[in-house]
């Protein structure tokens, strides 16, 4: 029997066919109905899919169905501390640590005691043009929860 393929290798199979199809993660995520942030996350191995949308990517990619049953394995979220080093996302650990605290000073002022959740949570990335350059716009909208005790 052969081994399921790992969500890293499937990845990896993923991102050279998209980019040699010359397809856009936004047409991805259309074909399968789903936002274009988690059908990225999804497919570089972050999320789970269902067989339909894990068969509709792999049709649409011309991949095999050992990358459509790699999609539907539960993945281990995270990734390689090595990964925090690249400069995009390096910003993004830079931002917290910088906006961190005051960011959970006003949640905690606005909603009271609790957290905003990364599970029944929303994110989308977006551009606004300036006449200073252009920005990058990343909105998180995460339910609160509350601490309960």
């Amino acid at each position: 029997m052969t081994p399921i393929l790992s969500k890293s290798e499937a990845a990896e199979l993923i991102v050279s066919a998209r980019i040699r199809k010359g397809l856009t993660w936004e047409a991805i995520a259309e074909e399968i109905g789903a936002p274009v942030v988690w059908t990225t996350a999804a497919l570089l191995g972050q999320h789970p899919m269902t067989q339909e949308q894990a068969d509709r990517v792999c049709r649409l990619l011309d991949l095999d169905s050992s990358v459509a049953e790699s999609l539907q394995r539960q993945p281990m979220r995270g990734s390689d501390p090595e990964v925090l080093s690249d400069p995009t996302i390096y910003r993004f650990v830079e931002a917290l640590k910088v906006y961190g605290p005051a960011l959970k000073e006003l949640i905690h002022e606005k909603f009271g005691d609790g957290i905003m959740s990364a599970i029944n949570f929303r994110v989308d990335v977006s551009r606004r043009e300036d006449p200073d350059g252009d920005r990058v716009v990343v909105t998180f909208d995460g339910k609160f929860l509350d601490y309960r005790w």
